[in-house]
């Protein structure tokens, strides 16, 4: 079914404010839910509430966080968020990261011990709406082989990047380092449709189609998305003092307890290397040029990497947003959570 942007985020909002969030923190997870279902990214959206709210419930996440920024340097900052709820802590500090970047030019900001953050993409787009390169990294709880290997080590270590262009414009880019994130293969699962072989594997390290047989995540592109996992793991966990690789708690083991999830933003101010006008004006062109590349067959349009997220979300804004009927029903129902996630592992059905 579809619904307004409007009605979306207050669901959302009044499911997470009732258990246990306050408003301004609940409104700001809706915000980041929303954002993700608007653009297609359904695996980060409506579809995980059920799990922040049991988790919330449990106390496994800080409704009551003290938030500190630390800066370090100039250029550079810890944000720690006390085991908060992830799209809050990394939000307030993309705001840290944008302000130093305006002054200095640069910024490396880490974010400690806060839990999942959703989609990456909100927090790039927060620092291109002010003029600035946004870049972000984040660790995740281990579901992936590395390349040649049957054991999960890695997370699905998510990479998000964000340009500002003319008139408002965005260029945006989100990805996972396996082929495709684990939210996906939730999404799949709230559908009740197949997957791609190339997603993931079983519980004998063979492809499957079954996102209910799904056992572990695959690198994309082999060896390159291992050594991006490991880069990413490096930068978000070790780089902070945090757990790293396979020590990255999982999302589902015990709710009632905290994370200390990783993550780091990297935000650029153009003027400082170029004039900022024509920053822009070159990434409109850019967008422009890829636009105009001849397709292949088969192809209508090259599209500029994001503008099928950006073709969604005009069309969700002006038609309603496409929420599964189960999702919608939890939604609107008097159930906070079903138990459905606590003390499972990470491929619990």
């Amino acid at each position: 079914m579809k619904v307004t942007r409007q009605k979306l985020h207050q669901l959302i909002q009044q499911k997470l404010a009732k258990a246990g969030l306050s408003d301004e923190h609940a409104s700001i997870v809706s915000d980041v839910l929303v954002h993700a279902d608007a653009r297609g990214i359904h695996s980060h959206g409506a579809v995980r509430v059920e799990y922040y709210s049991e988790r919330i419930s449990k106390g496994g996440t800080n409704t009551h966080p003290q938030f500190n920024f630390e800066q370090t340097g100039p250029c550079s900052g810890i944000f720690h968020g006390d085991n908060g709820v992830g799209h809050v802590a990394a939000k307030l500090a993309m705001d840290e990261a944008i302000a130093l970047a305006q002054k200095n030019g640069v910024a490396v900001v880490g974010v400690r011990q806060i839990g999942h953050s959703g989609a990456l993409s909100y927090f790039v787009q927060q620092a291109a709406e002010k003029g600035v390169v946004g870049i972000s990294l984040c660790q995740s709880d281990p579901m992936a082989v590395p390349f040649g290997g049957t054991g999960v080590y890695y997370g699905t270590n998510p990479i998000a990047f964000a340009a500002p262009g003319e008139n408002g414009k965005i260029m945006t880019f989100d990805m996972a380092t396996t082929v495709q994130a684990w939210g996906k293969i939730l999404d799949a699962r709230s559908r009740n449709e197949s997957i791609p072989d190339t997603w993931a594997v079983d519980s004998n390290g063979e492809a499957t189609t079954d996102p209910f047989e799904v056992e572990a995540l695959v690198p994309l592109s082999g060896p390159k998305g291992y050594g991006l996992m490991m880069m990413v793991d490096v930068l978000s966990g070790i780089l902070l003092g945090l757990p790293f690789g396979n020590r990255v708690s999982s999302m589902y083991n015990d709710l009632t307890q905290g994370r200390d999830l990783g993550q780091l933003h990297i935000v650029i101010n153009p003027s400082f290397f170029t004039d900022a006008e024509t920053f822009k004006k070159n990434i409109m062109q850019t967008m422009a040029d890829l636009n105009a590349v001849r397709p292949a067959p088969g192809v209508k349009q090259v599209l500029y990497p994001g503008q099928n997220c950006d073709i969604y979300e005009d069309e969700s804004n002006k038609n309603g947003i496409e929420i599964v009927d189960e999702i919608y029903d939890y939604l609107i129902s008097d159930a906070l959570y079903n138990n459905s996630y606590d003390h499972k592992n990470p491929f619990a059905h």
